[in-house]
């Protein structure tokens, strides 16, 4: 993964839910171009960031052995704008988790106010996939270490959350 659209996870509770932020920055090139002279947060990328904090979550519950794509946004709604110096803490809950995928429901937030939610599905990749590589476990796993998820997670017996065995090694 090559943008992170968020900067680290506050909670995260395995099979559960997750909590993480992002700081919106003026050193962000993006809003240079949206708008000029007022820099708007894209609403596409806030979606990004609440994929990114609930699609995290889905791979970890599987251990980062199943292939999760974002399938479908079944339902986005934005409150207000999101403008540089806004710190938006983005939501995520696993409604359900089935074999071909999760239903997860997100949310962003600036300070108490609700800035956008939506509801999205993340596809478990079936077998005809297995021989392509979407993304290698190890990055998930980096990618958990540099957000801090392993710092503040929880497994679902509220017990400290554990890399994936086989996986530590990277």
């Amino acid at each position: 993964m090559r943008w992170y659209w968020i900067d680290r996870y506050i909670e995260f509770h395995s099979g559960r839910s997750a909590k993480a932020i992002k700081n919106i920055s003026l050193a962000e090139e993006h809003l240079h171009d949206h708008f000029p002279g007022y820099p708007v947060m894209p609403a596409s990328l806030i979606v990004e960031g609440m994929a990114q904090t609930g699609g995290l979550l889905v791979c970890e519950y599987g251990q980062f052995r199943l292939k999760v794509v974002l399938a479908k946004i079944t339902r986005a709604v934005f409150h207000c704008p999101a403008l540089a110096g806004d710190t938006l803490t983005y939501s995520a809950t696993i409604e359900s988790i089935r074999d071909d995928g999760a239903m997860v429901t997100t949310t962003s937030h600036k300070g108490q106010t609700l800035q956008a939610e939506a509801e999205m599905f993340f596809a478990h990749l079936d077998g005809g996939h297995q021989d392509k590589t979407l993304i290698e476990p190890r990055d998930f796993l980096r990618m958990m270490r540099l957000l801090k998820a392993y710092e503040i997670g929880r497994a679902a017996d509220g017990s400290r959350l554990k890399e994936p065995p086989g996986l530590q090694d990277f």
